[in-house]
């Protein structure tokens, strides 16, 4: 364990100032080296005394070395290495559990005292203690158990953990099951089978147990034999515990999630019983902090129940309907439907959603209350919960206008059910954590498409205390600026597009348009800035899908989007690019089969072919079947039902109308659209003598190689290349390069 004082610690007030005082430089592109040490900040929580506060700080390099042939594989975690802080507020100094940086899982802080339990997820996972007091890091034996990859971690009051583990032939069988698929010799597959083979395997990867230890001593104590284990809680006392059972019978192509689950629970040594025979149907299922209450929501109706109770009780929502309702079977239904937002931690209040507007429900006092009086001074924005205090009395949330760049931080008083706007500004806030007693507030903060920085304050952000710079190296550096810029589609839709500009850019630009499905909010989007640093602009545009037409979406939006941004004098309009990942990547190609506008173009792991990808990625289950009929590529309805649908929406088929110059990215291990997909293009427009490039990755997974600095660096580069070779006017002067 290493100790560093104030680590790029600043404070608080002065956060927002920091630029400012720095005399402004020259812009400069940014290199593919730089981005892979562009440091992210994860809030983790606080220790029970509100004195500790666990962090993570991850770049992009700790995560080369992905291997994306192990998909599907139960037993394989991708690498996503991160440095561990503890900071203790009360001192502002930093702790480090860990020398260098660990794949990390759940952590969690003991109910009493400074002690954090935490979770590693690498080659092979472990459960280590750290008490920030006496800064001493554990490793805690499980006696020769496996600890489940995805495991949870729960301290009982008495100092005890319950965790997840693996049947002793688990690793075995799941490395068997995985060797026959991929490399055989011989994998034979048959329809009577309950499940498709690779569904088979990844239930694999929810099959554990539940076991409870004592640090520093030895043997386990079962909970919860082995079981298709979907969630798990426990009270403080740790006498009884709950967990949801998978009972999905069948691979089904309704959902590629559990379609049918059941609650349990156990006291002591007592025998299980069943809580709920069946969820199915149900959504959004919480269980409660305290281990006792739990809540979900089915049929616009929201329930809660306690381990106590013989069956759990509507508390908002419409009655079940009998079968053979006439009002189930047609007609119009105005009754009004929730959806589960939010349990309190002790389960006695419940936030649900309905209409696009929060409502607590007090289980307790059996009163609702209305969260429209969080909006404040905020005209309509959207409002969601954050956080909630450990004790039940504080709710944070965050507030967004719905129309600008205006957010803001709001504390709610569940007593005296008021509301106080602790901050407000064009800053985007996330991870907002209250402290136990909610005197104090951890958040993250960002501007002008940055990665976040760390504030630490007072419980009504009032007071300066420390904070974390995510990447002090940027500090006074001139990087691009960005702006929400509002416009209409070809329907008359108002639509929205976030836009990335090179610092103190004038003229219309070459552009460059990066599609997905909707945009507002300014993230850090490292690819848009990445390009704007390199002299371009960068829209991200919205877009509005009806089911069974989505090819006209990007059509409607984008050029619109484009047409906008050429009446402002932003865009040149002889110099247009457009390009999208996986399904941006599909839209792309889709775009350009119905538009000429665009002069470069690159397709990143995107298919082309909905026909071939219908059926296809075997390790995902069924999800293409799923997101083709029912979810993102909105056709509605089966190959067989709408094949022209399928025909319409496969770009392949229209190759002949593709003027653009065609830039192709795949990875060869890429299981979620297979290279070969995309491969159809490349060979189409060679064919059709058309202007085209296909880069395959061989040892890439999906969009940006994270095998090596170099593939990642060649990834850019050739991104990059792409449009300076087809958009950039001769006489443009590239801006110098830094990192």
């Amino acid at each position: 364990m290493r100790y560093t004082k104030r680590l790029f610690f600043v404070g608080i007030a002065a956060l927002p100032l920091v630029a400012g005082r720095v005399r402004a430089q020259a812009p400069t592109a940014l290199t593919p080296d730089a981005l892979l040490d562009v440091r992210t900040i994860t809030i983790g929580d606080w220790s029970a005394d509100g004195r500790y506060l666990s962090l993570r700080v991850s770049t992009r390099r700790d995560g080369l070395g992905f291997v994306a042939a192990r998909d599907g594989d139960p037993s394989y975690t991708r690498p996503a290495p991160s440095e561990l802080l503890i900071v203790d507020v009360a001192k502002g100094d930093t702790l480090r559990p860990f020398r260098g940086t660990r794949t990390l899982g759940t952590m969690t802080w003991a109910r009493r005292g400074a002690v954090l339990a935490i979770a590693t997820r690498d080659s092979v996972p472990e459960l280590h203690t750290f008490d920030a007091t006496a800064r001493r890091l554990t490793r805690v034996s499980l006696g020769g158990a496996r600890l489940a990859e995805t495991s949870d971690v729960q301290w009982t009051d008495d100092g005890r953990l319950a965790v997840a583990v693996r049947e002793g032939g688990w690793l075995p069988d799941v490395r068997a099951r995985f060797d026959s698929l991929v490399r055989g010799p011989v994998s034979v597959q048959v329809a009577t089978d309950s499940f498709l083979s690779w569904d088979a395997l990844r239930r694999l990867g929810a099959r554990a147990m539940v076991v409870r230890v004592t640090p520093g001593r030895p043997g386990l104590d079962t909970l919860v034999l082995p079981t298709q284990l979907i969630g798990w809680n426990m009270t403080a006392d740790g006498n009884t515990v709950t967990w949801r059972e998978d009972r999905t019978s069948h691979t089904t192509y309704e959902s590629f999630q559990p379609i049918e689950s059941r609650l349990w629970s156990r006291s002591g040594r007592d025998a299980p019983r069943v809580l709920l025979a069946s969820l199915k149907g149900a959504s959004g299922f919480a269980a409660s902090d305290d281990g006792r209450h739990y809540a979900f929501a089915r049929d616009g109706a929201v329930y809660v129940g306690s381990v106590a109770d013989s069956a759990p009780r509507r508390v908002i929502g419409p009655a079940p309907r009998a079968r053979g309702d006439s009002a189930a079977a047609g007609g119009r239904d105005t009754t009004t439907r929730y959806a589960l937002s939010r349990l309190s931690p002790t389960g006695t209040m419940v936030i649900v959603a309905a209409r696009g507007s929060l409502t607590l429900v007090d289980v307790a006092r059996a009163r609702t209350v209305p969260l429209h009086v969080a909006r404040d001074t905020v005209s309509g924005p959207r409002v969601a919960v954050a956080d909630w205090s450990t004790n039940g009395n504080t709710l944070l949330l965050t507030a967004s206008s719905r129309t600008t760049w205006d957010r803001a931080v709001i504390r709610w008083d569940a007593d005296g059910m008021g509301a106080d706007t602790l901050v407000r500004d064009g800053r985007l806030y996330g991870a907002v954590r209250a402290s136990p007693d909610a005197s104090r507030i951890a958040l993250l903060a960002s501007s002008a498409g940055r990665p976040a920085d760390l504030h630490v304050t007072d419980g009504r952000l009032t007071r300066s205390a420390p904070a974390l710079l995510s990447n002090p190296q940027w500090t006074g550096r001139a990087l691009p600026t960005t702006e929400l810029v509002r416009y209409l589609d070809a329907d008359g839709r108002p639509q929205f597009g976030v836009l990335m500009r090179p610092a103190g850019a004038t003229g219309p630009l070459p552009t460059v348009f990066a599609v997905y499905e909707e945009f507002f909010d300014d993230t850090y989007d490292a690819t848009a800035m990445y390009l704007a640093s390199h002299g371009y602009a960068v829209l991200k545009p919205s877009v509005t899908f009806e089911t069974g037409f989505p090819g006209e979406a990007w059509l409607k939006g984008v050029t619109a989007a484009a047409n906008a941004l050429i009446e402002r004098g932003i865009a040149d309009s002889a110099h247009l690019g457009v390009h999208g990942t996986s399904y941006g990547g599909y839209a792309t190609n889709l775009l350009i089969t119905q538009t000429a506008r665009f002069k470069a173009a690159i397709n990143i792991s995107g298919k082309v072919d909905i026909i071939s990808f219908y059926t296809d990625s075997p390790r995902l289950g069924v999800r293409n079947v799923n997101a083709a009929e029912r979810t993102q590529d909105r056709i509605g309805a089966t190959l067989w039902e709408q094949p022209q649908k399928y025909v319409a929406h496969s770009a392949v088929m229209f190759a002949d109308r593709i003027r653009t110059p065609l830039l192709l990215m795949t990875g060869g291990e890429d299981h979620n659209v297979p290279a070969i997909n995309t491969r159809e293009m490349y060979y189409a427009l060679r064919r059709l003598g058309r202007t085209v490039e296909w880069v395959n990755y061989t040892n890439g997974g999906h969009g940006i190689p994270m095998t090596t600095a170099s593939e990642f660096a060649d990834w850019h580069t050739r991104l990059l290349g792409w449009y300076d070779r087809w958009l950039r006017p001769k006489e443009a002067m590239r801006p110098k390069t830094s990192g």
